[in-house]
């Protein structure tokens, strides 16, 4: 099973969060792109932009944030951040 955690941030509290589950045989990598937008979707928020210093500290730790500049509209938060919990 497959578990993402994604949760807003604001002023150092979080705001939002949601679990994404996903049990299909997609790869991990669609898996993790899959959920990004499931969360997105739900909070009615534009997909986040991965840049490399995204990609690098996800390989690394299985974790990331995406602040103002990976959005290309306004955000309510001050980052949104993706964590995988179970693989």
């Amino acid at each position: 099973m497959f578990r993402m955690w994604c949760k807003q941030w604001k002023q150092n509290k979080m705001i939002n969060d949601v679990v994404i589950e996903n049990n299909t045989s997609d790869t991990r990598t669609h898996k993790i792109l899959d959920g990004v937008v499931e969360a997105c979707d739900g909070w009615d928020l534009s997909k986040p932009i991965w840049l490399d210093s995204n990609i690098q500290e996800f390989q690394k730790m299985s974790k990331t944030r995406f602040s103002q500049d990976n959005f290309i509209e306004e955000i309510p938060f001050d980052y949104l951040e993706i964590q995988i919990l179970d693989e």
